[in-house]
């Protein structure tokens, strides 16, 4: 959780009344950008504020807005519904060069519900991301390798699963959505960059090249 997050001040009332309104609207939402509050906030857990059919509803609807955008991982908080629920697939063809060192594998879709992770050894790796809440920029973060995730599943059921590689940096960037926190938080400042930029100059399979001209993680 953000240092600075606060829980939500929706009631489970006004969060169903938010659901049913992006449900029934007829269009794909639009992704809330970063200086919403929204996105600065503890969502509130799960605990039944819609109905199983209406949760099958917004995993659904939350997927095609994550394919259209395109992206791997969408949260409810960027449709502005203070919930934590996120929707997370990685099915991308990708350079192999790139996925070799980036970890990169295919993530099949999956839903989860109130989740959070834990660092599975010390391991940390960093690389740049992006964020569909955070239009035109990247930048590269360090993160824990490998993570322990525990979540509720949409059937109710309490799961544990690991991660490692590229599959652990989308679930802790989901996660993080849900706790009010932005990747930028997390970022190397002197690496953020544009999108051109970056297309530009920085997209090796690694960002040592990034490192050395921007002048960031000195020493790695």
């Amino acid at each position: 959780m953000s240092p600075d997050a606060k829980p939500t001040d929706f009631s489970a009332a006004r969060i169903h009344e938010t659901v049913h309104q992006v449900l029934t609207a007829g269009v794909l939402p639009a992704i809330v950008q970063a200086g919403n509050p929204v996105l600065r906030q503890l969502a509130a857990p799960f605990d039944g504020q819609v109905s199983d059919v209406e949760l099958g509803q917004l995993i659904d609807l939350m997927r095609s807005v994550m394919h259209k955008a395109p992206g791997v991982g969408l949260a409810a908080p960027q449709l502005g519904i203070p919930l934590q629920l996120a929707v997370l697939e990685d099915q991308f063809d990708v350079d192999p060069e790139v996925a070799a060192a980036r970890g990169r594998e295919p993530l099949p879709f999956f839903a989860m519900l109130n989740p959070s992770y834990q660092p599975t050894d010390g391991s940390t790796v960093a690389f740049y991301e992006g964020c569909l809440s955070v239009n035109g920029l990247q930048a590269a973060v360090s993160r824990p390798e490998s993570v322990r995730l525990e979540f509720t599943a949409p059937d109710g059921t309490r799961q544990q699963r690991e991660f490692t590689g590229w599959q652990a940096r989308i679930v802790q960037h989901e996660t993080d959505h849900l706790h009010g926190i932005l990747y930028l938080d997390r970022a190397e400042l002197r690496s953020i960059s544009s999108n051109a930029e970056y297309s530009a100059r920085w997209a090796q399979p690694d960002i040592s090249l990034a490192r050395k001209e921007l002048g960031f993680l000195p020493g790695v």
